[in-house]
């Protein structure tokens, strides 16, 4: 029998939320609050992608959504990490965003180009992603990568 790699060693849920304001100098706390919620299990690959989308989301929420609003204004975290696959929310009070309609308009976005280069990292590294408006006059950007569907399996000898 083949199994996955840790993917039953995984509580079956775990949620943690951080709340910091919208600058650029909280990227740190961000990262390092993240970096805390690691579990072993999880491969270290997928871990960092992660990692990569949650700052693209974060900067994103400060230089864009929030570039015209106060500096306290704040910006929710909130990662909930499952047996399978982890979320990532972020919300942010800015204008609302039509995602989809953003790749529409800008299908050819290089790396050297001057911005849409952290959308495209977050599309690339998420298995489900989308932006939405909220009833409580936020946006909620929305990450969802699955652990185990890109890792390689390991060989069970007790089976």
């Amino acid at each position: 029998m083949t199994k996955l790699k840790g993917s039953d060693q995984l509580p079956t849920f775990r949620k943690a939320q951080l709340q910091v304001i919208s600058d650029l100098e909280e990227n740190d706390k961000v990262l390092s609050w993240f970096e805390q919620l690691h579990q072993t299990p999880i491969p270290k690959t997928v871990w960092l992608q992660c990692e990569l989308a949650l700052a693209e989301g974060f900067t994103n929420a400060v230089r864009y959504a929030h570039k015209c609003l106060p500096r306290e204004t704040p910006i929710d975290i909130e990662v909930t990490m499952y047996t399978d696959h982890g979320e990532i929310r972020i919300w942010d009070y800015g204008p609302e965003f039509d995602i989809a309609e953003w790749f529409q308009q800008h299908p050819e976005t290089g790396i050297f180009d001057p911005g849409g280069r952290g959308i495209k990292l977050m599309y690339a590294i998420a298995d489900q992603i989308s932006y939405t408006h909220t009833p409580d006059n936020r946006n909620c950007l929305f990450i969802s990568k699955d652990y185990w569907a890109h890792a390689q399996p390991e060989n069970n000898i007790n089976s």
